[in-house]
């Protein structure tokens, strides 16, 4: 992966999340997908007790925490997006990535809250037929992103991969 291919930025948020194994790989992700920042509203867990982040996030990335929806403050331009199983929202293979954009997700055993849903330019789900945990839906959601936004070769018509050569990220 070349980082010169890279456009924009992204950050990754939780909104209560109550889980500190799922918050550290959820947090680990963010800093292998190359995440600008990672911010935290009403987590009660310290990074440093997220027993999962074998990465050390905390010391590679910004974590901010928030005390609560309204004390969230994005980057000029940043879009705020959802992720959430909820009607309104989009299919996460249908929906085009802002550039400057910062995901949250919600707690294991909830949703992202109505104050939360309410702040969003835009809301996406993943198309499962049930809720997966909350560190899987984040690398999902960065993958996805990653795939979206050009940083590789298209796929091949055939199964395999693109050929090598002049141009393509492979040959670098």
């Amino acid at each position: 992966m070349r980082n010169d291919l890279a456009r924009g930025y992204f950050a990754i948020g939780a909104d209560g999340i109550s889980k500190p194994m799922n918050l550290g790989n959820l947090v680990r992700s963010a800093n292998a997908f190359g995440a600008s920042f990672v911010f935290l509203v009403g987590v009660r867990q310290s990074v440093r007790q997220m027993k999962s982040d074998t990465s050390h996030a905390e010391l590679q990335v910004p974590v901010y925490d928030v005390p609560d929806v309204a004390a969230l403050s994005l980057p000029r331009g940043c879009r705020l997006v959802g992720v959430e199983l909820v009607d309104h929202a989009v299919a996460l293979p249908s929906f085009r990535h802002p550039l400057q954009a910062a995901y949250v997700f919600g707690p294991e055993r909830g949703s992202l809250s109505e104050g939360m849903l309410a702040r969003c330019d835009h809301v996406v789900r993943i198309p499962t037929r049930f809720c997966v945990n909350v560190a899987v839906a984040g690398a999902i959601v960065m993958y996805d992103r990653m795939v979206s936004l050009g940083r590789f070769a298209e796929r091949p018509v055939r199964s395999g991969g693109p050929p090598a050569g002049p141009g393509t990220p492979e040959s670098r």
